[in-house]
């Protein structure tokens, strides 16, 4: 009995990561791939204009730390007065940031 109960709760857990995931890849596609392009390379007009970094390279990946990117994704990013990344603190949860910052990692190559 208590393996059945194992298995469903393994069962459900998963079931709430795959949930999670979707909902990361649904934020990622309508808040950042505008820029970042759907592979996270950059290569969108936008992304060129503002010289973002390639997220599907795993050095840059392996540069960035997920409490930085989260601090970006949530405050956004500025050089003086230009903005290069808005702020989506108040649209996203705090939860919903770290998933997207689990996102970005799952574009390294």
């Amino acid at each position: 009995m208590k393996r059945i109960a194992l298995i469903i709760a393994a069962s459900l857990a998963l079931e709430g990561t795959s949930a999670l995931a979707a909902e990361a890849k649904a934020n990622y596609e309508q808040h950042c791939q505008k820029c970042h392009g759907a592979d996270g390379a950059g290569q969108t007009a936008m992304g060129k204009k503002l010289k973002v970094k390639d997220y599907s390279d795993a050095k840059v990946q392996a540069a960035m730390k997920d409490d930085e990117m989260a601090k970006v994704i949530k405050e956004g990013k500025k050089d003086g007065d230009k903005t290069l990344m808005k702020a989506f603190g108040e649209t996203l949860s705090d939860a919903e940031i770290k998933d997207l910052v689990k996102q970005v990692r799952s574009l390294k190559k």
